[in-house]
């Protein structure tokens, strides 16, 4: 899987699934069944959210480039011919 998550946050992640269920259709699932739930978010949905976020990342990486090359190009001065 490309997305790495420490130990930690998969904890967090499996009991917010969890609480999820619990509060939204008042079902308690195991820790097992979370997990479960969290490996398909991960091989079928996150890869969409994944490349929404390295788009939305090449679009201001872009627009800055945009902008220092309007600033570099403002710091140009004229050569005069003789």
């Amino acid at each position: 899987m490309f997305i790495r998550l420490t130990t930690e946050q998969q904890e967090l992640i499996i009991a917010d699934i969890q609480r999820f269920f619990y509060n939204q259709r008042d079902e308690d699932i195991t820790e097992f069944e979370a997990e479960r739930v969290f490996d398909f978010i991960k091989e079928n949905i996150a890869p969409y959210i994944y490349n929404a976020a390295i788009s939305d990342a090449k679009y201001v990486v872009e627009s800055q480039l945009s902008a220092i090359d309007d600033e570099l190009v403002a710091l140009e001065r004229p050569i005069k011919h003789k």
